[in-house]
């Protein structure tokens, strides 16, 4: 069967009834709205977007990859800002002849990720569409923490990041390539590409220590980084040498020729956290030192300015 022989109201139905809902879901899906509880009083908002042919390919991912994916690039944006995940709405276009196993496994993808941060999908919409394109809203809980903003860095403070860098972009390369991921660590890297895992806890523990600026690395750390330097006013200095370069990455380079730091310093779509600190904050297991904050602008990476290099939707 396909989502044009159950007719909207059924898919809705369909959805909804694969969808647990988790404790902070006051009023789940089935009236014009969802309440969610705001312990805080205050709730973190992020939405994005992804559309089929530009974000995934479904001859590369499952619908279960793509729902984990959509969920997680949200979920790490409001960790990003030290929050908690409590919940998310989706927005879905569907075409009349996507087959049912195909979205049953997208809302398990949905599911399943958000489960584990304690979230859920409390709510969203659906529309016919010649492609599948799933529009996200994610909304998290502050826990009486200030927010960590891109405009906190100073100089003296260290730059730190927590997750992995480089599987994404290692994954994309290898399919587009067309190297079958036939040994562990070329699958664990194609793994990265279609559903990222993202370090959420991560996010509230650096708001606790006191860092002074955070984001989600989605559109290269170079890229990202950025961002943090010209919000906070500052130069960020980068020692490639620190950085913690997975064996999946180094395997895939070395199949394609590549350059592994490459694609740490200028992939996207891990989705780890990069944040800084004060100096003397001591960071915890998961957290690694991989430059400085400085006076100036800009990115150096040993001491060379190389350019904000990573994704631009319209670059």
């Amino acid at each position: 069967m396909t989502v044009g022989d159950l007719g909207e109201f059924g898919v809705v139905n369909r959805i909804t009834t694969r969808l647990p809902q988790g404790a902070a879901v006051m009023l789940g899906p089935g009236d014009d709205a969802a309440v969610i509880a705001a312990p805080d009083g205050r709730v973190a908002v992020s939405t994005d977007l992804l559309l089929e042919g530009r974000h995934f390919r479904r001859d590369w991912s499952s619908g279960y990859d793509v729902g984990r994916k959509a969920a997680a690039q949200n979920l790490a944006d409001v960790a990003a800002m030290g929050a908690t995940p409590t919940s998310l709405v989706v927005g879905l276009g569907l075409p009349a002849d996507l087959p049912l196993t195909w979205l049953d496994a997208l809302t398990d993808g949905f599911a399943d990720e958000c489960a584990t941060v304690g979230a859920s999908v409390a709510g969203g919409d659906v529309t016919r569409c010649d492609l599948v394109v799933i529009g996200v809203t994610a909304l998290g809980d502050l826990g009486g923490r200030a927010p960590v903003l891109r405009s906190g860095a100073r100089p003296g403070h260290v730059v730190a990041v927590a997750g992995r860098l480089g599987y994404a972009a290692a994954g994309w390369a290898l399919l587009e390539a067309g190297v079958p991921a036939d040994t562990p660590l070329l699958a664990e890297a194609v793994a990265g590409h279609r559903a990222p895992s993202p370090p959420y806890a991560m996010g509230p523990l650096a708001a606790e220590l006191g860092a002074s600026a955070m984001l989600d690395v989605s559109d290269g750390l170079l890229q990202d980084l950025g961002h943090v330097a010209e919000a906070s006013g500052v130069r960020v200095e980068l020692d490639p040498e620190a950085f913690p370069v997975g064996e999946p990455v180094v395997a895939a380079a070395k199949e394609l020729g590549a350059d592994p730091l490459e694609w740490v310093l200028a992939g996207g779509e891990d989705h780890a956290l990069a944040a800084a600190f004060p100096a003397e904050v001591r960071l915890p297991d998961g957290w690694h030192v991989v430059g400085r904050v400085s006076e100036g602008e800009g990115v150096l990476v040993h001491g060379r300015e190389i350019g904000r290099r990573g994704w631009d939707h319209f670059g």
